[in-house]
């Protein structure tokens, strides 16, 4: 197969989808692989180190020519997406809900096109889940913004001026980035405690020593078939952002991971709750890139309201290029070895992998 790696172009974007180690084992299984020059700079994988890893280094839009798949982060430009040859395949984090227009080109000029965001939650094919990988990275980051913003030290220190009493930590969402976030912030010495809706959620806030914030509206029936929290009824949902309010108003920084697959973030901190937080409290709403989980929440920008800070920062991975490539990369080099038969792209719609992640083949929509 031949693969191509062009540079992202997407602003602020410094990840890469292949790193030089996974192109040397595509190589190695037989595939041909091109990388656009500078590729790699943002992740700090030079040229030299993929021509050594065996890539042809080319120039250019030369890397939309002759390739059976191209691999991406981020989605590509009206001028990228018009360089690919009908029969060519994409895979990225193509952001199905918000990028129909672009499957319209993809399904017209016959372009199979593969969304990193829609591997399934099934055990063969966890070492696709670009989704949790790059959630990794951001429930990490979160905790370092918000304890850079805060006016405190988060751990616990006993010193000759006296004790000084650990920070509260609150993390909303025990999903991928939430129990990082947890985990994080329980390494730098904060008091931990996390919410979810999902009941399941208990025992994973509390295996990483932080405590979980009991509600009667976490149950069993709250979490989807694909372990994902489902959208509440207005009613649940009066009851979840009442249970967060009187938790809230006694926390150093909060940090909202809380999102719904193909949906808008819930909103679940009001300006009533940040207006009862104490002064020089810190907000890190890391979901800002669907909208936020609080009413304040302006995506990119830092809001300060009675001397609260909520900061809501967009692709953290991207902030961490080094890993997050290297996670990434694995991802799709897992893919592209799940798609590879004899050497070639071969797109199986039987296969329950391949099926849930198609959204356009051979000039058709397959998913709405």
């Amino acid at each position: 197969m031949r693969i191509g790696v062009p540079v992202e172009t997407a602003e602020g974007e410094r990840r890469v989808a292949l790193v030089p180690d996974s192109v040397a084992r595509l190589v190695k299984a037989g595939h041909q692989v091109s990388v656009q020059r500078g590729a790699g700079a943002g992740s700090f994988h030079s040229d030299e180190s993929y021509s050594s890893a065996g890539a042809s280094l080319v120039d250019g839009s030369a890397i939309f020519d002759d390739v059976d798949l191209l691999t991406k982060v981020r989605p590509p430009s009206d001028d990228e997406a018009s360089k690919l040859k009908a029969g060519t395949g994409i895979v990225a984090l193509l952001q199905p809900a918000v990028n129909a227009e672009l499957f319209s080109k993809f399904t017209a000029s016959k372009v199979t096109a593969f969304a990193m965001e829609l591997v399934p939650r099934i055990t063969r094919a966890q070492s696709m889940d670009a989704l949790s990988s790059q959630a990794t990275i951001a429930g990490y980051k979160a905790v370092l913004l918000g304890a850079a913003e805060l006016p405190k030290l988060l751990p616990m220190l006993t010193t000759a001026a006296g004790t000084l009493a650990p920070s509260k930590v609150f993390v909303i969402g025990a999903g991928v980035a939430g129990l990082q976030a947890i985990a994080t912030a329980r390494r730098l010495g904060a008091s931990v405690s996390g919410f979810d809706i999902r009941a399941a959620a208990g025992e994973q806030v509390k295996s990483l020593g932080a405590t979980f914030l009991s509600s009667e509206v976490v149950s069993q029936a709250a979490e989807d078939k694909g372990g994902y929290a489902k959208a509440q009824a207005e009613d649940e949902r009066q009851r979840t952002l009442a249970t967060i309010h009187q938790h809230i108003v006694s926390q150093d920084i909060v940090i909202t991971t809380a999102q719904i697959p193909n949906r808008p973030a819930p909103k679940l901190i009001t300006e009533e709750m940040v207006a009862a937080m104490k002064p020089g409290s810190v907000i890190v709403d890391i979901a800002a890139d669907t909208g936020g989980n609080t009413t304040l929440t302006k995506p990119g920008e830092t809001v300060r309201l009675n001397g609260v800070a909520i900061l809501a920062p967009l692709n953290l991975a991207a902030t961490e290029p080094v890993h997050a490539s290297q996670m990434f990369s694995k991802n799709i080099e897992t893919f592209i070895n799940h798609i590879s038969k004899d050497g070639a792209l071969k797109v199986d719609l039987a296969d329950e992998i391949t099926k849930a992640m198609t959204i356009t083949h051979n000039g058709e929509l397959l998913r709405k």
